[in-house]
């Protein structure tokens, strides 16, 4: 499986780790590990309303979307805002040694889990090892007279 790569975000990091930005924390951090026969990716994703949530796969190529919202009273001011709002998407690009239909989702405690199996054709196969029968020739004696089996040696 592999990862978009995004070099403005790396970029970004760069800049303000060498001007002394306040890191903020990214937007939909995630975690993807193999486990068996399928690999999980879990992505943080607090206060996002579970119907916003959208999972797509196209062309080997795994979106994901959500939304967060304030739900502020009409008269509210803000003193302090660190809380993002607004649309989040991430995209991973998805190898072919996984099984993109059977891609399942479930959203529990803000983390979004999604397990995404292994293909068939990608799973290590043991192959077996038969023993093939060497060809076998007989001796002959001095004579040109075969030998009894007992002196039937491999080719």
């Amino acid at each position: 499986m592999q990862m978009r790569w995004d070099p403005f975000r790396d970029f970004d990091r760069l800049a303000g780790e060498a001007f002394g930005a306040a890191r903020t924390p990214a937007l939909m951090p995630m975690d993807c590990l193999r486990s068996g026969e399928e690999f999980l990716v879990r992505f943080d994703m607090p206060g996002i309303e579970p119907d916003t949530l959208d999972v797509s796969a196209e062309n080997n190529t795994l979106t994901v979307r959500g939304q967060r919202h304030r739900h502020d009273p009409d008269d509210a001011v803000y003193l302090v805002s660190e809380r993002p709002t607004g649309s989040y998407s991430r995209q991973l690009v998805l190898g072919d040694g996984v099984d993109v239909d059977a891609i399942s989702a479930e959203y529990t405690d803000g983390v979004l889990t999604l397990h995404i199996p292994v293909a068939p054709q990608a799973k290590p196969r043991k192959i077996e090892i038969g023993r093939a029968e060497a060809g076998r020739k007989a001796l002959t004696d001095q004579q040109g007279d075969q030998q009894a089996d007992k002196h039937l040696v491999d080719a």
